[in-house]
């Protein structure tokens, strides 16, 4: 559902809100809604947490490999400092230099996607009886 809402966004309008470290945050969040690397403030945050850091590594050192190692190895460090663990999250980050991401990176596909798969993970979760969504929001 969260990632056919994302595709068909993506198709529709001016600007990608897909991304593949998605497909991994749609595991947590569906498969696994009650993990607490599923809960919204990880989602939001780790995500966009992971876009940041890579965008700053691309400016400060390129998109070699050793950057990519690095931008991974901080992001997940930046996620646990904040509490907001989101494994996606160390996939964006390797997204992000990779594409060479610019500031843009960060707010679509990053955080837009990020917003819609929440709203799906909502709507789905409490749409059946047996589950409820989220845990927590903060």
């Amino acid at each position: 559902m969260g990632i056919a809402a994302l595709a068909y966004l993506s198709t529709v309008s001016d600007y990608p809100l897909i991304a593949a470290p998605f497909g991994a945050a749609a595991v947590l969040v569906f498969a696994v809604p009650n993990s607490p690397l599923a809960q919204p403030r990880n989602l939001i945050f780790g995500n966009l947490l992971g876009a940041i850091v890579s965008v700053v590594m691309v400016y400060l050192f390129g998109s070699e490999p050793w950057v990519m190692a690095l931008s991974v190895a901080t992001a997940i460090k930046v996620m646990q400092l904040t509490k907001t663990l989101h494994p996606p999250g160390g996939a964006v980050a390797l997204v992000g230099v990779m594409s060479q991401a610019t500031w843009n990176f960060v707010l679509t596909p990053v955080v837009a996607g990020s917003i819609v798969l929440l709203f799906c993970t909502f709507a789905f979760n409490n749409l059946m009886p047996e589950r409820s969504y989220p845990r927590h929001w903060l």
